[in-house]
């Protein structure tokens, strides 16, 4: 079973997003698309090679105050 992760962002700063990549490939996360939906926000997929990691850097994201607005964690049926 494989996972992915969808996150939404109301505010999207795009140098502060791609400075963090790093950071998310070390929580186990490959960024596959990245949307945008009307002027502002922004939907990103990442494929989760390790879902613990990446809940982790989700709630680390969340607890700093510039974590996605929604997260889906999913995985394939």
């Amino acid at each position: 079973m494989s996972h992915q992760l969808l996150l939404r962002f109301d505010s999207f700063d795009r140098s502060r997003f791609d400075a963090e990549a790093e950071t998310r490939a070390n929580a186990g996360l490959t960024l596959l698309q990245l949307w945008l939906e009307g002027s502002t926000a922004h939907w990103a997929l990442f494929s989760v090679n390790d879902v613990e990691k990446a809940q982790a850097w989700l709630g680390q994201e969340q607890s700093l105050g510039h974590g996605p607005s929604a997260s889906h964690m999913l995985s394939t049926a």
